[in-house]
């Protein structure tokens, strides 16, 4: 009898054991993942709804309240309408200290009858550089409309309605450092950027619309826990848990390829990769490698 209770016991331990390794969130609000982390007196956390506000007083933000390393990042956002100009709204993960790594989706607003600017940029050990940018195929203030990162030790693909705009591959064989190492929170706010965002700094907010509001909706982090180093290796094993670490998730379809491709040769604004001016034409390695 004593040696059951102790089988069982070890069981139990191996079962929360694993549980800590690999938890992960599928089903929750929004409210129960994240909390408001500045601008608490004038935005919304209730429920599954996230009520970002900006006026001539601050902005706001929200972070989750666990860091993930690896996984799928999901949430339907509706952003400022109207006259936006000067204001950015974002969505991304991101780890701390200078040494840091980052994942974006930043929304650069503008002026009434004009596109917003879908920005996208990827950090790893503090350098990022790598920006991307599009025009979006639809309004962005009418609806929501669903921003995912896709993340694994192989790559990281950034969808929009689950179509593919972006891919960043893992080539730390070749020396590019890759963000596999450090969990990262997920981050949203909307502030005052109007020194950059819209062309350059060159059109300010119009403080005669404010409040500027962007709502975001169902946040769901389907990824793995970040418990400190131990992560770096359990959260990367192909497991059934694990699910983004399949085989499946290492490059793209075709059906996806082909969307991906028609959506950058449609809307794709500016690409790091053929920025030789900026490179001064030594253009960075990864550009030369396939990323599909």
């Amino acid at each position: 009898m004593a040696k059951l209770i102790e089988f069982n016991s070890l069981v139990l331990m191996i079962i929360v054991t694993i549980a800590l390794f690999h938890s992960y969130v599928v089903i929750g609000m929004t409210s129960s993942s994240m909390y408001v982390n500045w601008g608490a007196h004038h935005c919304k956390l209730l429920g599954d709804d996230l009520q970002l506000v900006l006026d001539k007083s601050a902005g706001s933000g929200a972070q989750s309240k666990r860091s993930f390393l690896f996984g799928s990042f999901e949430m339907l956002i509706k952003l400022v309408p109207n006259n936006s100009a000067g204001t950015v709204t974002t969505y991304y993960l991101s780890s701390t200290g200078t040494k840091h790594d980052e994942i974006d989706f930043e929304f650069l607003g503008n002026i009434s009858g004009q596109p917003y600017i879908i920005h996208t940029n990827i950090y790893t050990q503090g350098v990022g550089n790598r920006e991307q940018q599009f025009y979006p195929w639809f309004d962005p203030t009418a609806d929501f409309h669903n921003y995912t990162i896709h993340w694994n030790p192989n790559t990281v693909v950034w969808y929009i309605d689950s179509i593919p705009i972006r891919v960043f591959r893992n080539y730390q064989s070749k020396g590019i450092p890759f963000p596999n190492k450090q969990g990262m929170r997920v981050y949203t706010s909307l502030w005052n950027a109007d020194d950059w965002a819209t062309r350059g700094g060159l059109v300010k907010i119009d403080w005669t619309n404010a409040p500027f509001i962007a709502t975001y909706r169902k946040f769901r982090p389907r990824a793995c826990y970040w418990n400190g180093p131990m992560s770096i290796s359990q959260c990367a094993i192909p497991t059934k848990t694990n699910w983004w670490s399949s085989p499946i998730y290492n490059k793209l379809s075709a059906n996806k390829l082909g969307q991906m491709n028609s959506m950058r040769s449609k809307y794709m604004i500016y690409d790091y990769c053929k920025d030789v001016k900026r490179f001064k034409g030594v253009i960075p390695i990864e550009c030369s490698l396939p990323q599909y």
